[in-house]
């Protein structure tokens, strides 16, 4: 019981708000060149249950330097993995064939997930991938609370409510199609931010071999409204618009 107490206060919507003007003061807020992005396109997959306001900092904050941010069509992100796979695969043909040229790909918690399938599967297009609190290495290694929501909601479409995960996405065909996928080998620069004080999954399940790991100091709810997450962003995503190409046909 304590322990979910404390889960409740560290990972609150509310606290993860309140960063807000913090992130704002900081200077790498302030400090935007605004042709840094030279257009690059960034689809934004946000997490479970977290729904396109976790992002708009990230949106503004990309937008501020040149970049073109979309975020993804996927609610709150808690419908089947097929269909939410695909909406953020026909966001990413989108945005790629609008600016003519790979998009990077930025998802948080399960969007993370999302985004690595895309850039597993379609790496044409993606011209770099960040994942953020995203339990790659174990989908289903989340906090007690929120695996008992994951099944609230199994239950639901069970019972005919549409637009949901069921419980083929837990242990059927669906996660037997798209868990191997997430183990295979990324040809995409990729980044896995991390943080032991993350109460939702254990850092240890952001380890993607594939990737860069870099440990920050937020909490999971909290990382897109953090300073440092965004310190980190900064030069690689930098770094990807510099180097970006045009997109095969």
């Amino acid at each position: 019981m304590a322990d979910d107490a404390r889960w409740g206060t560290r990972e609150g919507v509310l606290r993860a708000v309140m960063r807000v003007p913090d992130l704002m003061r900081h200077r790498v807020w302030r400090d935007a060149d605004p042709g840094q992005g030279g257009g690059t396109g960034v689809v934004l997959v946000p997490g479970f249950g977290a729904g396109r306001v976790s992002l708009v900092p990230a949106a503004a904050w990309l937008r501020a330097r040149g970049y073109r941010p979309v975020i993804a069509r996927v609610g709150f992100t808690v419908g089947c993995t097929a269909d939410l796979l695909a909406k953020v695969l026909r966001n990413t043909e989108e945005l790629a064939e609008s600016t003519g040229r790979p998009v990077v790909l930025l998802g948080q918690s399960r969007g993370g997930g999302l985004a690595r399938l895309v850039a597993a599967r379609r790496p044409d297009l993606v011209r770099g991938l960040v994942m953020m609190a995203c339990p790659v290495l174990d989908p289903l290694g989340a906090h007690p609370d929120v695996l008992r929501f994951v099944r609230w909601l199994t239950r639901l479409a069970a019972a005919g409510v549409p637009g949901l995960l069921d419980d083929d996405c837990l242990s059927g065909p669906c996660y037997e199609e798209h868990m191997p996928s997430l183990a295979l080998p990324l040809s995409v620069p990729a980044v896995s931010i991390f943080s032991r004080a993350d109460g939702v999954v254990q850092w240890q399940l952001c380890q993607d071999p594939y990737a860069e790991c870099v440990e920050v100091h937020s909490t999971h709810t909290g990382m897109g409204f953090d300073p440092q997450v965004y310190e980190v962003l900064g030069p690689r995503l930098a770094d990807w618009a510099r180097s970006g190409s045009e997109v095969t046909a």
